[in-house]
């Protein structure tokens, strides 16, 4: 399957970040099911998964840009993480979702600098924000970790939620992906 519009592909040392694929379901319907999707919109049932895949490559086709597919250069998928801006919202968003059995292993880190780098230097933008769950730790944890302060809180039907700023991307950002 190929799409009718272009998604880059960004390399970091251990990560392919590339195009969603039709083939990408069967994980993402095994880590949509697990309890720790809950802040991604799980979890969902394989119907749900197939919707939240349309959504990603709608995404990038509305806007222009949105969540790559995250693979270990071994080629085992392992999570999503790009830039959104979900409807209602006034800005672009960094998110990611590194999926269960992946976590700790430093995928989430490399990967979101790379679209965090790849959208200041390449997009043009910036600086990101970053919008979790107050009780969502490891995420709050990841973001600051990558610079991020805590902005404000705002509400939406989930409830309140941390909006977190990421710093500007320095020139030649790049430079450290192939």
């Amino acid at each position: 399957m190929s799409l009718p519009f272009a998604i880059p592909t960004v390399t970091t040392a251990r990560l392919i970040l590339r195009e969603p694929r039709e083939s990408d379901l069967d994980v993402m319907e095994r880590a949509f099911r697990s309890e720790s999707s809950r802040y991604v919109g799980g979890p969902l049932n394989r119907r749900g998964s197939w919707r939240s895949l349309l959504a990603t490559i709608g995404h990038w086709a509305l806007r222009g840009y949105g969540l790559w597919s995250v693979e270990t250069k071994a080629g085992a998928l392992v999570g999503r993480v790009g830039v959104i801006r979900h409807d209602g919202r006034d800005e672009p968003e960094l998110g990611w979702h590194i999926y269960e059995g992946h976590e700790g292993l430093g995928y989430a880190h490399e990967a979101a600098l790379a679209a965090r780098d790849y959208a200041g230097t390449v997009w043009g933008m910036g600086p990101l924000a970053c919008i979790i769950a107050p009780e969502n730790a490891r995420s709050i944890a990841l973001a600051l970790r990558m610079g991020a302060q805590l902005e404000g809180v705002i509400s939406d039907e989930d409830g309140p939620l941390h909006l977190y700023r990421h710093p500007a991307v320095e020139d030649g950002g790049m430079e450290a992906y192939a």
